[in-house]
């Protein structure tokens, strides 16, 4: 085990984990990045390696305790934010503004912001700090060939900056992780061995990150949400049926927040940015009393319009020498927050396969032992790769559509009177019958460790039958009658009627 050699290109939240994985189960580990060292103060990052602020949740953070690091998981949470909900901010039609909390699911369930530099941060931390890995900076894959189990990297380092050409070196590796990301140069090598089915989309929406900076408050003030100029356990959602602008809370009180918008539009606010602070007074009403108008107009000419690319691919893996996982098998749309959770589950599920694969032909020898030759150990992560494509694509696929369709859903559907019937008779059922399994969608992905295509078969089927019970219901005057004796007492009724119906 000790000889196998593992190289992770990719050095990243998702990279790192699974150079975790390799090094707690005794394998020689190298990770290669292009980018600089992240934790280096002198590093200023790119405009386009930014990226919206991560949301951890229970995958993710499942995917970190299986990773045998102990100190993990509590080292990781203690850098974030959680956020029970999301809060819709609207305006009413006499003018007036509204905030409206929508909980993510019951029992003060969360998920947790975090900076995506602090998170990565800790995860190279760790990983420094075990002997059986190495770090690599500045190094640039051009090259792999996964017959022979080589590959070549540009290595940007001192002699780089000294004579201004990258010193090229070759490496060796039993099995290559990329982790590089939606445009993975380990994908564009590996589809040269293996027979890849592979679908590229741009959505018509671009993103541009605006900031949101923490309230000014006193040495002696002792309400540690003093700082926050909104409410810091919630997403923030300003819906605009086309477009949407949101944002997330940071541990200083800031918020990091992004618009989303058609490229019709922004081509329009582009010719004209000084026409900013009416379009957001116009679709997102209240934001420009937390960011002035010149400070959008600002951050809207300094900061990149980025596209949102949407990915799908299969099989992840050649043989037993390569294999992707994160955005360089299934890059997603942000809208579910589950692009780094789905790639850590990953991480997890690719490294349950080989052990599984490993300790079944252990159990299968008679004399209780297994020597571990090489070719051995290939058959095994052969085997063991095919499984993980077969079993994995379905989920990927799953989660990529999910998060497309969630895009609607927060820019839209949160304003529809259908959805938050739907909703709140799923919470009902959920908080009131807990034994009959009902749970919203967005519970069972966030809250939940069930495949992605399962949640979606689930989740179908539960409103389908929903819904059909509910016109049953009210189409029963007897029924309704009784429900309606029964409830008035305890008001159940009337707070359902006013909390749907009291915001547009």
């Amino acid at each position: 085990m000790a000889d196998t050699k593992f190289v992770v290109v990719g050095a990243g939240p998702v990279g790192s984990l699974a150079a975790l994985y390799a090094a707690k189960r005794g394998h020689q580990v190298e990770v290669y990045e292009l980018r600089p060292d992240l934790r280096d103060p002198s590093i200023v990052p790119l405009n386009f390696t930014k990226s919206i602020n991560l949301a951890l949740s229970e995958r993710g953070l499942y995917a970190m305790k299986q990773s045998g690091e102990s100190q993990l998981v509590d080292h990781v949470m203690s850098a974030t934010i959680p956020m029970r909900g999301r809060m819709i901010h609207g305006q009413s039609p006499n003018g007036s503004l509204y905030e409206h909390s929508q909980n993510y699911g019951v029992d003060d369930q969360a998920i947790n912001a975090i900076d995506r530099g602090s998170l990565n941060s800790r995860l190279l931390d760790i990983l420094d700090s075990l002997p059986n890995v190495k770090l690599f900076f500045n190094h640039k894959l051009t090259g792999a060939d996964f017959k022979t189990n080589k590959a070549w990297f540009e290595a940007r380092d001192k002699d780089f900056a000294a004579n201004g050409r990258p010193r090229e070196i070759e490496i060796t590796f039993d099995l290559m992780i990329g982790a590089d990301g939606a445009h993975s140069a380990v994908r564009y090598h590996l589809m040269k061995f293996t027979r890849m089915d592979y679908q590229q989309e741009y959505i018509d929406t671009l993103w541009c990150e605006f900031h949101l900076p923490p309230r000014p408050v006193d040495d002696n003030e002792k309400d540690p949400n003093a700082k926050f100029r909104i409410s810091p356990n919630h997403l923030h959602i300003w819906p605009g049926k086309d477009f949407m602008f949101i944002a997330i809370p940071s541990e200083n009180g800031s918020f990091t927040c992004t618009l989303f918008i058609p490229s019709a539009e922004i081509s329009e606010l582009e010719r004209d940015p000084s026409s900013l602070p009416a379009f957001f007074d116009k679709h997102f009403p209240g934001v420009t009393a937390l960011i002035p108008g010149p400070d959008l107009i600002k951050s809207f000419e300094t900061n990149p319009h980025l596209p949102l690319i949407s990915l799908k691919c299969k099989p992840y893996h050649h043989g037993s020498s390569g294999v992707i996982v994160g955005d360089a098998a299934h890059a997603m749309v942000p809208f579910y927050g589950q692009g780094m959770n789905a790639g850590m589950e990953d991480v997890r599920i690719l490294f349950s396969i080989l052990d599984k694969h490993t300790n079944l032909d252990e159990s299968n020898n008679p004399d209780g032992e297994l020597i571990h030759s090489a070719e051995t150990s290939a058959f095994q992560r052969s085997v063991a790769l095919a499984e993980y494509s077969a079993v994995r694509a379905e989920d990927a696929y799953a989660i990529n559509n999910l998060a497309l369709q969630n895009y609607v859903e927060m820019r839209s559907s949160v304003l529809s009177r259908r959805y938050r019937l739907r909703k709140y008779l799923e919470e009902f059922m959920s908080v009131h019958f807990p034994s009959f399994g009902w749970q919203t969608k967005y519970s069972r992905v966030s809250f939940g460790n069930e495949g992605y295509a399962d949640v979606i078969r689930k989740s179908d089927r539960q409103g389908q039958i929903l819904m059909q019970s509910f016109v049953a219901l009210v189409s029963s005057p007897v029924v309704l009658t009784a429900l309606v004796l029964m409830y008035k007492r305890r008001g159940s009724l009337l707070s359902f009627v006013r909390g749907l119906f009291s915001w547009n």
